[in-house]
């Protein structure tokens, strides 16, 4: 187990594991006991050999490891699809972390650099690089942009933005003189002063500074700065033989409780140690010290365990010169001891009152008391079951011990190397060893004779036990074997590793074995040939003992590493091993001369006691003596200020009712004059308000109507200018009409007279040349004609444009005209709508003036009727206050309304609800009647825009047909030329036809002519007819009044005229 982390929810924990084929991270979820391994995360194909430092991502979606050297890999994951999202080579770096505040932020610190990434599209590229002189051992984020980061030498970096910012001051206090004593190393140099840890909270940091020493830095209000406010320490160690030593230690890790309350460290010697920062703030003017967070552990690698049966205890010894008793029920060290030399080995009495601990010289044995452990004899070491013999390991021999005489009973010899373990039998009749040399011996404590033995000089034995009914063996070293009568039955082999301690349960269904890996083997008897155990990881280094507690419920394993593990047993089921119940006893040791001395301690403390209670007593006797002659004093004092009291309350009385009676004529006075105003500005209100609604109601009828009649009088004007233009247009057309047939007359004579002189000439010539030159020249009479008809269509053309441009003249002047009258319209309608607003809001005010001067008389009569109840009471005091309380309170309660009136709680509750009502009644007839306005006005609207649209239709149909016409005309004409030419070719010769059929083309033209005029006259009196039609509507629409809001309808435009 090389590395964890725990998630910032704090549900996951993920654990680095390495030693097998490839390094693994584990994610576990912490709030379900069943099924908490969620995810197994492997590096995939990169050469990785372990993880040396993980992170969460804030949200807690992303996993991100650093890998150690060579390659120093980044690998980050997406833990919950075990896809890995990105890898990249950090070159050099330890700590590794997310910015608190992006996902895609990540700060490696390692050698001389801390370099910050940043992931997108499926890489992890380096974003920027700060170099520092110093290798940076930790490092923490303080906010999205602000990094700390402490070095090997002591200096605490401020980084922003991954630029280094500034250095803050990590400089300690005054050393006290027992740690000045030994802050040296053994070899005389100086403990380096290193910033190892870093933990970020609300208001800071807390960093480790040094050896045994925490210091707190908050923020400050100049420049985002943090200032040192707080140094915490290791305490001293009182069991220690080097008390100051503890304060020595280094710290390695810290961490903070999820409110922040408690900080927790642990150190390099395997120690955890807490504190309360909410403490250590309230007692800021004293040095704060750390306390183990449960009690001390071993530093260093345990070498013996042993237990006993009377007693929940499990003692063990270690090299760091320490012997520990524990309460393996509650988990807390009982007691704790600590020698000049290395203690190798331990054993517990059954009894639980006595220990045997084996030093390289000698044996100790041992009272183990109620706060101590002491000395009771020293031999130059295993219980029986029965703890009255114990054995002990010399090397290759084995000595047998009385612990009642403590005389060496029996020496057992036979083998050829160290003994590596002996282990009693139940009913201590026989005692099995094991030793380097590959052999196992059973013998017989009462002879001291072997009675088997097992010989293997290719394997080396490191532990052995021996069956419940002690007909069985079990040996570990290289592997698991099963002896019986001399003879191995079976052999389980170790598989890579070495089996270094074994146990088997009392009721030898279960062997438990640990190995050099730090794994414990759980094997079920009878034994198999295959490999068919159940492995647990359990420690970091060698297992060194195993052994079941007496009621087969615990397992307690010890390792290299300096730990003590307790392991519940169960089965499948979950259900324990316990065969029969075990009875432990309460009772401990202790020396006549402790025993005496508390004693002696507890009868002074009773002694204090008494004197403490009789002083109290006697205290109290005379604090009471005190407080009756305050009593008394303050008695007198309070019976003297009542008759003032009294004195002073008979002259008010009398002073009230003289006021009463001033107030009463006061009031009279203060009544008729109220009631002579009021009626003085009721009648001068009532009078101006029926003057003020006259005139305005007055004006606004005179200046709707005169508006309205000046609107009418414009339009009719306008009308009739409209109407007197037509004429003189009508009269411009028909004079041109006059003009153009006196024109045309004109022009038929001149024709006529050159068709005339044209005939002689031709008639002349006829009879001079031949047929052919006849035809010739009747050709170009021909031709000569049809210039003439062309020149006379030509200026009918220039004429009829002439006509269409008056009208479009027209037209547009009736539009202009229209638009105007739209916008009058529009603006008289808002004016009318304002007025009616305006007369609307003088009704309001009016009634609202009149309410409150009926309220007002209403109020002054209620309070005249009870100001007049209260002056029958002038001759009860209680009464008459009472009475002018309840009127302060009823009166007092009136407040005026956001519309003036005056309201009074509780008063003619009817009279408002009525005026509500009707209120209610009012406003939705308004509405009522608005929304049906809008809607007459839309499908007024929608009517004249229907009327519009068909007028247009028709006009275009009638310039489609005029369109129509003109091309028949021109085709007829065409037609009628054609004809004139082949008759005239006819009929050259015959003067009289030629004349005759002249004067009928003439005829026929004037026709013509005469049929365009009329269809002029049918389109102006089509216009006409229409302008008509339009001239009601106009006028409905000047003299109906429209709100504002069907402006809209009334702003219509009429189509254009086209022609």
């Amino acid at each position: 187990m090389q590395a964890l982390a725990l998630s910032p929810n704090r549900r996951y924990l993920a654990v680095a594991e390495s030693g097998g084929e490839r390094p693994t991270v584990t994610v576990y979820d912490l709030t379900h006991e069943q099924g908490r391994k969620r995810k197994v995360l492997t590096a995939g194909d990169l050469p990785v050999g372990e993880f040396l430092c993980m992170a969460f991502s804030p949200d807690s979606k992303y996993l991100i490891g650093q890998s150690g050297g060579p390659k120093w890999t980044l690998v980050l994951w997406l833990w919950e699809k075990q896809k890995v999202m990105a890898t990249v080579s950090s070159s050099d770096g330890d700590p590794v972390s997310f910015s608190p505040q992006d996902n895609a932020q990540v700060c490696v610190s390692g050698l001389g650099l801390l370099r910050l990434f940043q992931y997108g599209e499926g890489t992890l590229r380096r974003v920027h690089a700060a170099k520092v002189g110093a290798a940076l051992l930790c490092h923490a984020w303080l906010s999205g942009t602000q990094v700390v980061a402490g070095t090997d030498t002591g200096r605490l970096l401020m980084f922003e933005s991954g630029d280094l910012r500034r250095e803050l001051d990590t400089g300690v206090g005054p050393v006290p003189e027992t740690r000045h004593a030994d802050s040296k190393r053994p070899d005389g140099t100086e403990a380096e002063r290193r910033v190892g840890a870093v933990v970020p909270y609300a208001k800071g940091f807390v960093c480790s500074v040094g050896p045994g020493t925490v210091c707190v830095y908050q923020i400050t209000e100049e420049n985002d700065g943090y200032r040192k406010t707080r140094e915490i320490l290791i305490p001293l160690d009182p069991c220690c033989n080097e008390p100051s030593q503890a304060q020595q230690q280094e710290v390695a890790t810290m961490c903070l409780s999820p409110s922040e309350e408690t900080l927790a460290l642990s150190t390099q010697q395997g120690q955890l140690y807490s504190i309360n920062l909410v403490s250590a703030e309230i007692s800021r003017g004293e040095q704060a010290y750390f306390e183990f967070l449960s009690s001390s552990f071993h530093s260093r690698p345990i070498t013996g365990l042993s237990i006993c049966i009377r007693n929940k205890l499990v003692a063990t010894c270690s090299l760091d010169r320490s012997v520990r008793v524990w309460n393996y029920d509650t988990n807390v060290l009982e007691v704790y001891k600590e020698f000049q030399e290395e203690a190798l080995s331990v054993a517990l009495h059954p009894s639980g009152h006595f220990l045997l601990v084996g030093f390289t010289d000698k044996l100790r044995m041992m009272n183990l008391l109620i706060d101590d452990i002491r000395t009771v004899k020293e031999f130059t070491c295993v219980f029986s079951h029965g703890g009255h013999l114990f054995a002990a390991i010399n090397g290759n021999v084995i000595h047998i011990y009385s612990v009642t005489t403590f005389d060496n009973v029996l020496t057992l010899k036979g083998h050829n190397g160290k003994v590596q373990a002996v282990v009693w039998s139940t009913d201590d009749g026989r005692l099995v060893s094991c030793g380097t040399d590959g052999a196992v011996y059973e013998w017989n404590t009462l002879s001291g004779k072997r009675e088997s033995e097992s010989v293997l000089k290719s394997c080396v034995y490191t532990g052995v036990a021996i069956s419940p009914d002690a007909r069985t063996i079990f040996a570990a070293g290289t592997g698991l074997k099963e002896i019986q009568d001399c003879q191995v039955l079976r052999e389980v082999p170790a598989d890579g590793v070495t089996y270094t301690a074994l146990a088997v349960s009392r009721s030898g269904k279960v062997i438990f074995t640990g190995t050099s890996s730090g794994t414990i083997r759980v094997f079920k008897y009878p034994l198999s040939q295959q490999k068919d155990w159940i492995e647990y990881q359990a420690h970091c280094g060698p297992v060194t003992k195993v052994l079941v507690t007496f009621d087969d419920q615990l397992l307690l394993t010890a390792s290299g590493d300096g730990s003590l593990l307790v392991w519940k047993i169960v089965d499948k089921e979950g259900r324990g091993l316990r065969d029969k119940e075990v009875y432990y006893t309460e009772e401990v040791l202790i020396t006549k001369t402790d025993l005496e001395e508390k004693n002696q301690n507890m009868h002074d403390l009773k002694s204090r006691v008494e004197e403490l209670k009789m002083e109290k007593e006697y205290q109290l006797r005379l604090s009471d003596i005190s407080y009756d002659v305050k009593i008394k004093e303050l008695s007198e004092t309070f019976i003297r200020e009542i008759e003032s009291l009294k004195t002073q309350n008979q002259v008010m009385k009398r002073e009230g009712v003289q006021q009463v009676i001033a107030h009463q004529e006061v009031l009279v006075e203060i009544r008729e004059k109220n009631s002579k105003e009021l009626q003085t500005s009721e009648s001068s209100n009532s009078q101006k308000l029926l003057l003020e609604y006259t005139k305005l109601l007055g004006a606004a009828e005179q200046s709707g109507a005169l508006a309205l009649e000046e609107l009418s009088l414009s339009y009719q004007a306008k009308l009739h200018d409209k109407t007197q233009q037509l004429e003189q247009c009508q009269a411009e057309t028909k004079q041109q009409r006059r003009e153009y047939r006196e024109n045309k007359r004109q022009i038929e004579e001149d024709r006529d007279q050159e068709i005339s002189s044209l005939d002689l000439s031709y008639e002349k010539r006829l009879f001079e040349e031949k047929e052919l030159n006849v035809t010739m020249k009747g050709q170009a009479g021909m031709l000569r004609k049809q210039g003439a008809i062309h020149s006379l269509e030509k200026e009918t053309q220039g004429l009829k444009r002439t006509i269409s441009e008056g009208v479009e003249t027209i037209r547009v002047k009736m539009e202009a005209e229209l638009e105007c009258f739209h916008q009058k319209n529009t603006k008289l309608e808002l004016c009318g709508a304002d007025l009616k607003m305006k007369l609307a809001a003088t009704d309001k005010e009016r009634n609202r003036e009149t309410q409150r001067v009926k309220q007002c008389k209403a109020t002054v009569d209620r309070f005249q009727v009870d100001l007049n109840r209260c002056t029958t009471l002038l001759q009860d005091p209680k009464q008459l206050k009472k009475a002018m309380q309840e009127m302060c309170d009823k009166y007092s309660s009136a407040v005026v309304t956001e519309r003036g009136q005056v309201e009074i709680a509780g008063l003619e509750p009817d009279i408002h609800r009525e005026y509500a009502h009707q209120r209610d009644h009012l406003e939705k007839m308004v509405c009522s009647l608005k929304t049906q306005l809008a809607r007459d006005s839309e499908v007024q609207g929608q009517n004249s825009t229907k009327l519009l649209k068909e007028n247009m239709s028709l006009i275009q149909e009638i310039n489609e047909l005029r369109q129509e016409l003109r091309t028949l005309r021109s085709q007829l004409h065409d037609h009628q030329i054609q004809t004139d030419i082949a008759t005239r070719t006819k009929h050259h010769r015959r003067s009289p036809d030629a004349t005759g059929s002249r004067s009928a083309e003439g005829s026929s033209r004037v026709t013509r002519l005469n049929g365009e005029e009329e269809e002029v006259d049918r389109m102006v009196q089509l216009q006409r007819a229409q302008i008509q039609q339009l001239k009601p509507e106009v006028q409905g629409q000047g003299s109906a009044f429209r709100p504002p809001s069907t402006a809209t309808s009334s702003s219509t435009r009429l189509p254009a005229l086209h022609t």
